[in-house]
């Protein structure tokens, strides 16, 4: 297996496991991600996922060159036929954090980017060096990393190439955390488990209107962002995290 699934409580962890690779991606491993993914997105007593690499080199290294680019090439005329993940096509309201342990290029900062919170070892990098190989990131790079960090630092790192630090992309806004190698997961196990103490429904609303206003314009999100409150208002968490504030106490929420 390239890709290990398990559940931790509230948290489902995502770990690519290819370190004699620096947890590259082949086509088994996209369909292992979607597998894993859709199990999350189904498991109703899953409510934050973290994805991180095996080893302390790598995040991931990007695409596997001798098996992905053979196979996207040979899916030319097809590009959405490759399996749905966060990256592309798989829609997904639990939030995701990335625990980025290594290097994350091209594919792996990809899978970093469709994250929600990204997680810094020390020893972290970001690049997209796709253009070294003639080809641009095709797995939202291009598409998100402008979103994220401010235009012409994409641009820069679009055009050449260039990797960043980790503290680089602390001070751009790219991470929210650097940590030493050692804490990595138990900060990422820490911003999982405040997540988990808040409604899921209400977290999970809250992810979407984001989406939506990058996406489809801020009229529609705020359309979307008043359906989604009187939706809430019906909830049985709702009544529960009322209650638990007024009663001065913890709210046992239940995703109801």
């Amino acid at each position: 297996m390239s890709l290990d699934y398990t559940r931790e409580g509230r948290i489902s962890i995502f770990t690519l496991n290819r370190p004699e690779a620096l947890n590259v991606i082949d086509p088994d491993t996209l369909a292992e991600y979607h597998k894993a993914l859709t199990q999350f997105r189904d498991d109703d007593e899953a409510w934050v996922g973290i994805v991180t690499g095996a080893g302390v080199k790598a995040f991931c290294a990007g695409a596997d060159i001798k098996k992905t680019l053979p196979w996207m090439k040979d899916n030319i005329n097809a590009p959405w036929r490759s399996p749905a993940t966060t990256m592309r096509g798989f829609e997904l309201w639990k939030p995701m954090i990335a625990a980025v342990n290594g290097m994350a290029l091209g594919g792996g900062l990809e899978v970093a980017l469709s994250c929600d919170i990204r997680i810094a070892a020390e020893n972290a990098s970001f690049g997209v060096p796709e253009v070294k190989l003639g080809l641009i990131p095709g797995w939202g790079g291009a598409s998100r990393l402008p979103h994220l960090v401010p235009w012409a630092i994409a641009a820069e790192m679009l055009f050449t190439g260039k990797s960043i630090g980790a503290q680089e992309a602390f001070r751009l806004g790219l991470v929210n955390k650097v940590v030493p190698q050692a804490e990595l997961m138990d900060t990422a196990r820490s911003y999982a488990t405040a997540i988990c103490e808040n409604g899921p429904l209400a977290v999970r609303a809250a992810k979407r209107v984001m989406l939506a206003s990058r996406h489809q314009g801020l009229d529609d999100a705020l359309r979307l962002e008043v359906e989604l409150e009187e939706f809430l208002l019906t909830t049985r968490d709702f009544e529960e995290g009322t209650a638990a504030f007024a009663g001065k106490r913890k709210p046992c929420f239940t995703c109801k």
